[in-house]
């Protein structure tokens, strides 16, 4: 599990998400499982620990791996 350490990083990666840039420049979380979009990060940063799309690993609850 991923972890914050309060330091400007995170210790893990954070399972279960990816993340990509949207056309106006923010960064927007979606669920792997599913398919279904999450939050929107408002400063134009991407997250930390959360996997960029694409990002080249199928997992099994991909939906590009069924």
């Amino acid at each position: 599990m991923a972890k914050n350490t309060g330091d400007g990083y995170r210790r893990g990666a954070v399972t279960d998400r990816t993340q990509m840039q949207r056309p106006d420049g923010l960064y927007q979380k979606r669920n792997e499982g599913n398919g279904h979009f999450m939050g929107v990060k408002k400063d134009g940063t991407p997250w930390k620990g959360v996997a960029k799309e694409p990002d080249g690993r199928d997992t099994p609850r991909s939906p590009e791996s069924n």
